[in-house]
């Protein structure tokens, strides 16, 4: 019998149950794969704790990648055996699954199965920050809270292939360093330095192009402060809680900087851009320009234990599950 871990009712690490699971028979447009890695990402923590909801019961995850095993009617760009990779919005840890298979991408030779689960949702997360939701260029200067984890450790490598002054804010000396081989020029231990102090030293006064932070309320109004006027605040996750509401006029007070709430999803919800999307993501990393950084694996009946080290601060770079 298949397995798969489960959410009956949100909480704690705990609440997630690795059990036996039907994924059923692929429909019209459907391909059943099979998992050889599943990526591991805070949004599932997200979804566990309810803070993103979701229908219990429900299986977490976003991202994988496998083999296709079997397709259903009108699906003719895949066959059994191909390798595949996607990312979503839940339903990745199960050792089968199925998927529609125009959201699915064919994963090239050269780039192996974990590489590719690691990579579609925090990869692209990177690719659409830096190519779409602030064109990123030579001569750019950001800032990136959270350096040392999964996005960070892409976004950094690839803007400084595009030609930017890369700043990240990390929590230990150890993070700093892993930060710091991967593209950042700069790295702040925020629980040391005062961040805004630290990047008007780095930058001579000048401050930000844009900032980009998935930390949330522990970095908030204070990133607004790293920015120079025009510059832009793209607010793409939470881990330390939501920002509370503000005063829209902040904006303003602080030199009429933009704002943005982007999702992946939006980016890539056509077919068209989730394929180029991929292909941009696997060519920077097939290059070299981009290294996929894989330093925790564990089994997928072991997905308690990975979110309690997630949320512990304890991982670096990527995490898969390994069904």
């Amino acid at each position: 019998m298949v397995k798969a871990i489960r959410v009956h009712e949100t909480g704690g690490p705990q609440v997630l149950r690795f059990e036996d699971y039907d994924p059923g028979k692929p429909g019209a447009g459907e391909v059943l794969i099979e998992h050889k890695a599943i990526g591991l990402n805070f949004i599932d923590i997200y979804f566990r704790t309810g803070l993103y909801k979701a229908e219990t019961p429900f299986v977490p995850g976003g991202e994988g990648a496998g083999v296709v095993i079997e397709t259903g009617e009108g699906v003719d760009d895949l066959k059994p055996g191909d390798r595949v990779a996607y990312l979503t919005r839940g339903g990745g840890y199960a050792e089968r699954r199925l998927m529609p298979a125009d959201r699915l991408v064919r994963v090239p030779d050269g780039i192996s199965d974990e590489q590719a689960a690691a990579m579609m949702l925090k990869g692209m997360t990177a690719w659409y920050l830096l190519r779409r939701t602030y064109k990123v260029g030579a001569g750019d200067t950001i800032l990136y809270h959270a350096a040392a984890g999964g996005v960070g450790l892409f976004l950094g490598q690839w803007a400084k292939h595009l030609g930017a002054t890369v700043i990240g804010t990390a929590s230990s000396h150890e993070k700093a360093e892993l930060a710091r081989a991967h593209g950042f020029d700069h790295v702040i231990d925020y629980t040391k330095e005062d961040f805004v102090a630290a990047v008007r030293e780095i930058t001579d006064g000048r401050m930000c192009d844009v900032v980009y932070d998935s930390v949330g309320k522990d970095t908030f109004p204070a990133s607004l402060d790293c920015l120079r006027p025009l510059g832009m605040f793209v607010s793409f996750g939470q881990s330390s809680g939501p920002i509370p509401p503000f005063d829209i006029a902040l904006l303003g007070q602080k030199g009429s900087l933009f704002a943005t709430r982007p999702s992946i999803f939006n980016y890539v919800a056509a077919k068209k851009d989730l394929k180029d999307a991929a292909g941009e993501l696997f060519s920077v990393v097939g290059s070299g320009a981009v290294k996929v950084t894989i330093n925790q694996r564990y089994k997928l009946s072991e997905a308690a234990l990975a979110h309690e080290d997630l949320e512990g601060r304890r991982t670096t770079g990527a995490s898969v599950l390994v069904p």
